[in-house]
């Protein structure tokens, strides 16, 4: 299984558990990567199937799991930090703090089509690392919301004005000539 990091961590664990109770036989491999990475590994074989952000290389077949709410990222003692929703011009004049993994950056996308430019002081691929940096007041961000679950940094998240998405599924080379182990797989997390 390929998949990108906030899905192996909140989702991955339930589902191989659960999983793992009527198919006690089925060892696993998980590899955590990039968008490009789990694709290239479902094309070249290296995985059976993985989660990832939709829409995915054409030549895969998907299915559709999940909307994933982005949310604005705040320091706790943000102006703004008891507010029930954060204003998407808000951004304007603040530093931001952009994650962007192999030039995909739902924030900037969401940003764009507002007509906001913000301050990015910062640009990573690394969840963890923005939130780090949020909790130290040196910005602002815009991130999943699977990427804050159980998350330990002193943030603040809020939803946006402007509601905006990412959408997960999971992706492999084709359904129909999948494994027994990968099609009961599905079938279980699609249940």
């Amino acid at each position: 299984i390929g998949a990108l990091s906030a899905v192996s961590a909140q989702w991955l664990p339930e589902w191989v558990s659960g999983f793992h109770r009527s198919h006690p036989n089925i060892d696993y491999e998980l590899l955590v990567g990039e968008q490009r990475e789990v694709e290239d590994w479902i094309l070249s074989g290296r995985v059976d199937l993985g989660i990832l952000d939709l829409p995915a290389d054409p030549e895969l077949e998907t299915v559709f799991l999940e909307q994933d709410p982005l949310l604005a990222v705040l320091p706790e003692d943000h102006p703004d930090a008891a507010a029930e929703v954060f204003p998407v011009s808000g951004f304007m004049d603040l530093p931001f703090l952009l994650l962007e993994k192999e030039n995909r950056a739902e924030a900037s996308q969401l940003l764009e089509s507002c007509g906001i430019t913000p301050h990015v002081r910062f640009t990573t691929w690394d969840e963890q690392t923005i939130l780090s940096m949020v909790e130290r007041g040196l910005g602002v961000s815009i991130l999943p919301a699977l990427a804050l679950k159980r998350s330990a940094y002193r943030v603040v998240a809020r939803r946006l004005d402007v509601p905006a998405y990412r959408n997960l599924g999971i992706a492999l080379r084709s359904k129909k000539t999948a494994s027994l182990a990968v099609k009961s797989f599905l079938e279980y997390v699609e249940s």
